[in-house]
């Protein structure tokens, strides 16, 4: 049996201080334990919201999530009010937050969360691309390998797609997006956003990559346009790429080539001869 504890997922401003809710600020000087990816970061911004932190205030990020989860799903058992917060955004969104939340459902403790900005619908609305449909990608790999494969994976995606990214990363990135997407896709960066300098550059993944040559510094969320079926953007790599894709998720491979055709517009039979590393029929 569980006691009346209540998990808190706070959402933290990404920029602005003035973005906060009362609501966070009630939650911070009303929670029996606030788990916070930096402490001093939150000692600072309670300090700039003038909240007092009653409760305990313990670490919570990427190197101690998975114990520090279980320590704290014994305090909601006790039923006490923790609240999590990281240091922008919503925790669980590409930062500690999950693990103790799955923990917590599974459990039956209380979950809610305080909703706040987000450096990923805060992008997609500005980017100037199309927001009906989209899809979080969160961080590409860090080995060119891994980022390329799971770049040409998504080389037929349609939603328009967004990433965070490291700033040092951040040209090899738009690079590897140039070889999968093609280099006149178009992308938006938008580099500290809601903050003194923030900035959004918009152009084709090509042009994107080699501005970052020059360096870029901050905080950063890439958004890139889906593929439109039947665009020449495509290479033929990212296309047979597709295919080995579908083929290793279960998909026969006679259909995985029609799908594949259909959605880049192009004949079965010249996919077909690419797969097989055969010139295509002309």
């Amino acid at each position: 049996m569980t006691g009346n504890g209540r998990l808190v997922l706070a959402g933290a401003p990404i920029g602005q201080v003035g973005d906060v809710s009362p609501r966070l600020r009630d939650a911070l000087a009303g929670a029996d334990v606030v788990a916070a990816e930096d402490t001093r970061r939150l000692r600072r911004l309670a300090a700039d919201l003038g909240v007092e932190l009653t409760g305990r205030v313990v670490s919570y990020y990427d190197q101690n999530e998975a114990g520090r989860a279980q320590e704290l799903l014994e305090t909601l058992k006790q039923g006490r009010t923790v609240v999590v917060i990281t240091d922008a955004g919503m925790p669980g969104v590409s930062d500690p937050g999950y693990r103790l939340t799955s923990l917590a459902v599974e459990a039956g403790v209380p979950v809610t969360a305080l909703p706040g900005p987000s450096a990923v619908t805060t992008a997609l609305a500005i980017s100037g691309l199309a927001s009906d449909r989209f899809c979080f990608e969160g961080f590409p790999p860090r080995k060119p390998g891994d980022r390329a494969r799971r770049l040409k994976a998504l080389a037929t995606e349609e939603r328009t797609m967004v990433f965070f990214e490291a700033p040092h990363r951040l040209a090899s990135s738009l690079a590897a997006m140039a070889e999968a997407f093609g280099p006149d896709r178009r992308a938006a960066v938008c580099r500290e956003l809601t903050k003194t300098y923030e900035e959004v550059r918009r152009g084709g993944l090509g042009e994107l990559a080699a501005w970052a040559e020059g360096g870029v510094k901050g905080e950063i969320t890439v958004v890139v346009a889906g593929h439109v079926p039947g665009d020449v953007e495509l290479d033929p790599e990212a296309l047979v790429a597709e295919v080995e894709r579908r083929v290793a998720e279960g998909e026969r491979r006679n259909a995985a080539v029609a799908g594949v055709a259909k959605e880049a517009g192009m004949p079965k039979r010249e996919l077909y001869d690419l797969v097989h590393g055969k010139t295509p029929t002309p």
